[in-house]
């Protein structure tokens, strides 16, 4: 059975502990339609962006702040959809609070608001969109989250779903678990593994202070 050892695992929240598909949707379709815009392209690469940069590449011209703090009110609000994802309930009730982070292209406010309506815990370690000035692609998010473990880079394990969230992880010289819950594994082949879910994660302890992290094949 396949395996990798490390001190603690950072994990994203949208696709990744939370399914959250249909509520980004939501927030995007209510969005255009207030402007008369499709929302097809902007919900094509908004998974694993902050809202603002979602604008920027698909809508230049607009004023990317402001639509952003447009989209942060719908978000805000919006519960429709969510879902805890198979296995992160569980995964997250067995590590402590030194092995576990959550690293989000969200706000505070709307990460909190999806953690809650799944019912999951938000760890201690948690690392949103207001807490860096460079989000994912960037590795910032995921550094400051090992940082503020007391664990090095290279002892984390980065659970992801998207190409940027994967770039911003292997950018921070992480391995990565990529699950194919949000886009085909071609778009995610260099992570170290590529799981259907999150559920297909085991846990072990390992030595001291060290967790096994296992799959099936």
């Amino acid at each position: 059975m396949p395996s990798l050892e490390c001190r603690a695992i950072l994990f994203d929240l949208d696709g990744v502990l939370v399914d959250s598909r249909r509520c980004v949707e939501l927030v995007w379709e209510a969005w255009a339609a207030e402007r008369g815009r499709d929302p097809a392209p902007f919900i094509a690469v908004a998974q694993g962006r902050r809202t603002s940069d979602t604008v920027r590449l698909v809508a230049p011209e607009l004023d990317a702040a402001a639509e952003a703090r447009a989209l942060d009110r719908l978000e805000e609000r919006e519960v429709r959809g969510l879902a805890a994802a198979p296995g992160a309930a569980a995964l997250l009730g067995v590590l402590g609070e030194g092995q576990r982070a959550l690293v989000t292209s969200c706000s505070r406010a709307v990460a909190k608001l999806r953690m809650a309506a799944a019912r999951l815990p938000v760890p201690r370690v948690f690392v949103s969109a207001d807490d860096v000035r460079r989000s994912k692609p960037e590795p910032e998010g995921y550094l400051q989250a090992a940082e503020r473990l007391g664990v090095a880079p290279g002892e984390c394990l980065v659970v992801e779903d998207s190409p940027t969230g994967l770039a911003a992880a292997l950018a921070a010289r992480i391995r990565v678990i990529a699950l194919l819950t949000t886009y085909p594994a071609g778009a995610l082949s260099r992570a170290d593994a590529r799981l259907a879910s999150l559920a297909d994660l085991r846990l072990e302890a390992a030595a001291p202070g060290r967790l096994a992290v296992t799959w099936s094949a």
